[in-house]
């Protein structure tokens, strides 16, 4: 049985997660990746939408 996260400690895993993700396929689809991470750590629809946000900024921000 896992114990409950706070919510912003659930979003911080789930950027600390897709990030090592990316560090091993830097190609890998953003969109999908950020649904795997919500479903992985119980993010909520906004949650959501200010992760795929970051995660796209992020990569404008850090071309590979």
């Amino acid at each position: 049985m896992s114990t409950q996260q706070p919510k912003s400690e659930q979003l911080k895993n789930a950027v600390k997660w897709i990030s090592e993700k990316r560090k091993k396929n830097s190609d890998i689809n953003l969109t999908k990746l950020v649904d795997e991470a919500c479903f992985q750590f119980d993010l909520s629809p906004k949650d959501s939408q200010f992760l795929l946000r970051f995660v796209k900024n992020d990569d404008h921000q850090n071309p590979a």
